[in-house]
């Protein structure tokens, strides 16, 4: 490209991609937005530069963001949960919403089983209190997975992983997915009636929409078996908090693994932070060395495919 050409802008909402996804984007010029950027200051930025393409780490896109950006084609997730980006006013302005799907599969499936195991094994409670003097080997008792009955809520590239790897447990593992038609070896489709009855272990790999959000409150808390653990590593917006906080509380539920919330970061003091019996995680689900790249790369191919859609189009 001629020197005295300005390059197109992508801006990204964080202070760094991986190399690998810079290198795919040469030809544009990448513009970071910081750590934490806030709306206002996403707003400015787009102001000032008029990117053609906004590649999403952290925070929301909204409209007001996307009029501030006249020249945006694309709005490229780095990952797979497209919920934090207004898709219907996207759609209006004829902006192209793309997400990687996959690139954190793996991260986020080894995620949830980190945490399925941390909660059937006590692993964070054992440890403070060998940490406090005790020794806990009289009285303690682990719940055991195999033969148990598993539980996968969404059957994306995540929900495959994890149901699998339940069936390398020894455990009976039944999925629901409205769009699945087929499960992987050794998993039964199943409906959320019949997963919520039966489920020792209930994981959630699920997108969030209008029609999930709250699928876990009070009243589908109430008709899981008691003693089940829940782990949700796909969005906070699925589960009503205080509604599970009652159900660790009451012993409804054994245990829970947390990597999501309703408000990210999460606040502070958060309920969540007093109650022994849930394991939380900063939503580092999908953050691992292999998956920060594969994510990188693919926001930056998804941003490469719809420039030069609309490139030929125009040609």
């Amino acid at each position: 490209m001629d020197a005295n050409v300005q390059k197109p802008v992508v801006i990204v909402t964080a202070a760094d991609l991986a190399p690998q996804a810079l290198e795919m984007l040469e030809s544009f010029e990448v513009v970071f937005a910081g750590k934490q950027p806030t709306e206002d200051d996403i707003v400015a930025l787009c102001e000032k530069t008029k990117p053609v393409a906004i590649i999403v780490r952290y925070g929301k896109v909204n409209a007001r963001i996307m009029d501030a950006a006249k020249n945006l084609q694309v709005i490229s997730k780095h990952g797979s949960g497209i919920d934090v980006i207004d898709q219907d006013a996207a759609a209006a302005r004829g902006i192209a919403v793309r997400a990687a799907i996959g690139a954190n599969a793996a991260a986020v499936a080894e995620h949830a089983w980190a945490l399925i195991l941390a909660c059937a094994k006590s692993v964070p409670q054992l440890d403070l209190r060998m940490r406090d003097g005790h020794w806990d080997k009289s009285t303690h008792k682990s719940f055991e997975l195999d033969g148990r009955t598993l539980g996968v809520v969404g059957l994306g590239s995540i929900g495959r992983r994890v149901a699998s790897i339940g069936v390398a447990f020894g455990m009976n593992v039944l999925a629901f997915d409205p769009f699945a038609k087929e499960a992987p070896q050794g998993v039964t489709l199943a409906s959320m009636d019949e997963i919520y009855a039966a489920s020792d272990v209930l994981s959630l790999n699920c997108p969030l929409t209008e029609e999930n959000r709250n699928m876990i409150n009070r009243e589908t808390l109430a008709r899981m078996k008691r003693g089940a653990i829940l782990v949700n590593t796909a969005r906070g917006g699925l589960i009503d908090e205080p509604a599970l906080v009652e159900a660790l509380a009451s012993g409804q539920l054994r245990s829970a693994g947390v990597d999501s919330f309703a408000i990210e970061p999460m606040t502070h003091p958060h309920p969540f932070q007093s109650v022994p019996n849930v394991i939380i995680s900063p939503h580092v689900g999908g953050v691992s060395e292999a998956a920060y790249v594969n994510m990188g790369k693919g926001a930056a191919a998804n941003v490469l495919a719809v420039i030069e859609e609309n490139a030929r189009k125009v040609a």
